[in-house]
């Protein structure tokens, strides 16, 4: 068996929802940590790692992407020849 100690916000919250689904505490614990423990044993491949940080120091700003500005590039140096 472990004990946990909790806030009086969380505990209050807890009843409410032990009451409001019929179910006791524990189980409702025990739902909840399942449920972290399997999404954090998930394996993430690396784009779900880094898709946070795709794209975002590569193209020098916001508001254009790094396509249209190789685009504008290429154009404009055909349309000074």
């Amino acid at each position: 068996m472990t004990s946990v100690r909790l806030p009086n916000d969380i505990k209050e919250k807890l009843q409410m929802l032990s009451i409001s689904r019929h179910k006791s505490k524990s189980d409702i614990i025990k739902e909840a940590l399942e449920l972290f423990l399997k999404t954090e044993n998930e394996e993430k491949d690396s784009y779900e790692i880094g898709k946070e940080l795709f794209g975002r120091f590569g193209s020098g700003g916001n508001d254009v992407d790094y396509k249209t500005r190789v685009k504008d590039k290429i154009r404009a140096k055909h349309h000074s020849h």
